[in-house]
């Protein structure tokens, strides 16, 4: 009775029942993916739940499939069940807005991974270094071209890490003067529309050199077109380095050399940056993830990649 009775002092005395309640409560993030289709979010959402575990925070994860009206919807199902944190990978940057700021008005932390958010307040964005990777296929491509040559890139411009990519590829083949882009046309970042895309591509130019795929269903489609054709002398570049691009680019196709991200790196460092602001510590609002480049000798020396 008397323990009873000095627990009720406590408690009205604002002493220790906050805090074991605040302790009790497990922290529960809400994730709204791209998709599960591309083996690089199976990755990244593999990474999101072993961390999470390790934090012990509950994840609710939901997959748009390139849908923005159905991940607009999902984080709004967030909002309703009041979720601690949102983490969206988003499917159009500028598009998401409404539902991120449906989350801001709730006063729920949004964190964007792999691609940024154009519109509405983000915590912080976790991705890979998307400029410096498309340096980096530029300047593969540029030395396998020796400077010259017509290339194409084949794109998806409505995601933030994308145009990144471009960016940061155009940058380098804007030194060699002797390489000229002749097109640069949208994939939608799916394997049959960037074929479809690659296919009008080398209707137009029968000279093509090289292409620059901003991801490898994008550069895997290329492929598809470039051997339909049978133009292998094209070199084309990949972003991801998935297994099948792998595959691809140690058979000797003409998909030569990748980018190589670490989305499970992403996943962990996204809860991580979470699991900072729970605790109250500064949060940076860009933690860019480290990237590489890989060709046929790469992926033969590490085959678990």
């Amino acid at each position: 009775m008397k323990r009873t009775i000095i627990i009720m002092l406590m408690c009205a005395l604002g002493i220790s029942c906050a805090k074991k309640d605040e302790q009790s409560h497990t922290r529960t993030i809400g994730v709204a993916l791209l998709t599960r289709g591309h083996i690089f979010y199976k990755d990244l959402e593999e990474g999101l739940r072993n961390e999470a575990a390790r934090q012990h925070y509950e994840l609710v994860i939901t997959s748009a499939e390139f849908d923005l009206g159905k991940q607009i919807s999902q984080i709004e199902d967030f909002v309703a069940r009041r979720v601690d944190a949102v983490i969206v990978c988003p499917v159009d940057s500028k598009g998401i807005g409404p539902g991120i700021r449906k989350a801001n008005e709730a006063n729920i932390p949004v964190f964007t991974a792999d691609i940024a958010s154009q519109e509405g307040n983000v915590v912080s964005h976790i991705a890979s270094d998307n400029v410096a990777g498309g340096r980096l296929a530029g300047e593969y491509l540029a030395k396998a071209l020796s400077g010259k040559g017509r290339i194409a890139i084949i794109n998806n411009p409505v995601a933030t890490s994308v145009l990144d990519r471009v960016q940061g590829f155009r940058e380098v083949i804007a030194r060699s003067p002797g390489i000229t882009v002749v097109a640069d046309v949208n994939g939608q970042a799916v394997r049959d529309k960037s074929l479809e895309a690659t296919a009008d591509v080398l209707q137009g130019n029968p000279r093509l050199d090289g292409i620059f795929g901003i991801n490898d269903a994008s550069a895997l489609g290329a492929l598809d077109a470039v051997q339909q054709f049978k133009r292998a002398n094209i070199i084309i570049v990949g972003y991801d380095a998935t297994p099948p691009a792998a595959d691809a680019i140690t058979r000797g196709t003409s998909l030569k050399a990748d980018v190589i991200q670490y989305p499970k790196k992403i996943g962990t460092i996204t809860i991580e940056m979470i699991r900072d602001y729970f605790a109250g510590k500064p949060v940076p609002p860009l933690v860019p993830v480290e990237v590489g480049i890989a060709d046929a000798e790469y992926f033969l020396k590490n085959p678990e990649k």
